[in-house]
């Protein structure tokens, strides 16, 4: 009897389980460590921007939407087909580096909701490219302002997603491909200028040298007129006499005739 009596209740529990398992999606969420999340209250507030769910296992009423946002850095690969400024076609392949901004991302989703990669990044990012590319040359992107046009695409692009609560990490042009006449001929141009700055530098070298001769000359022959002009008989003579008594301290074997040498100075005989 008693037994018969606990049989509804088991049902029931039963019956609690299984809808409380069914329903356990709408109950139970989990937010990951690179992910937040904003929930839309359907009989309350609606989207609830500013209250951003930290990663951790969460719970909800089954009415609301929970909406999971990855805010780590993701990347989106692009090719396109641009005009240069002389209107030459080049077609590019560019990556952007992107992340939304952690506390933002509730204005992001009310917006663009989760596609704002397709609605925001990637319409923003060819725009940018073409405008920035549309002001150099095919030389100049090929070539000596690769860096500088990167760097002005990030700046302007990142300029528009910033006020939409997206942060630009970086923007990389992968390559670059050019008509092959076109690239032919920058090629062509680039060898002939480097061929150009070495014989300069060859040039420059050689003035360089040329200019190192000159000064010495010069200065030798100041410095030779400075002795010629510094040499009289009487220094002369008195060199002389100190020459003599220097040899005359030496052990070799020799006479030495006073004031018979020429312009009086004396003469020195020896052995060898």
């Amino acid at each position: 009897m008693k037994g018969n009596r606990l049989l509804p209740f088991i049902i029931l529990g039963v019956i609690a389980l299984f809808v409380v398992a069914g329903i356990s999606s709408s109950l139970f969420y989990t937010v990951q460590a690179d992910e937040r999340a904003v929930i839309f209250y359907k009989f309350g507030s609606g989207l609830d921007k500013d209250n951003i769910i930290q990663p951790g296992f969460h719970t909800k009423a089954p009415w609301n939407d929970v909406y999971i946002y990855a805010v780590r850095e993701t990347a989106t690969d692009e090719n396109m087909d641009v005009l240069d400024k002389n209107g030459l076609p080049i077609h590019v392949d560019v990556t952007v580096r992107f992340f939304p901004v952690p506390e933002r991302i509730g204005y992001i989703h009310e917006k663009f909701n989760r596609g704002y990669v397709n609605t925001l990044i990637i319409p923003e990012a060819r725009s940018a490219v073409r405008q920035v590319m549309g002001r150099y040359t095919a030389e100049e992107i090929y070539s000596t302002k690769r860096a500088e046009v990167e760097n002005t695409i990030k700046s302007e692009c990142e300029n528009i997603l910033s006020q939409n609560n997206v942060h630009m990490a970086a923007l990389l042009i992968r390559s670059i491909q050019l008509p092959e006449q076109i690239r032919v001929a920058i090629q062509n141009k680039l060898q002939q200028e480097q061929e150009a700055l070495a014989y300069q530098f060859r040039l420059d070298k050689e003035r360089s040298e040329a200019e190192r001769k000159r000064i010495a000359a010069e200065g030798e022959s100041r410095a030779n007129n400075i002795i010629n002009n510094s040499l009289t008989d009487k220094l002369l003579k008195m060199r002389g006499i100190e020459a003599t008594l220097e040899l005359a301290k030496s052990p070799n074997s020799k006479i030495i005739v006073v004031g018979s040498g020429k312009d009086g100075l004396p003469m020195i005989l020896g052995n060898n």
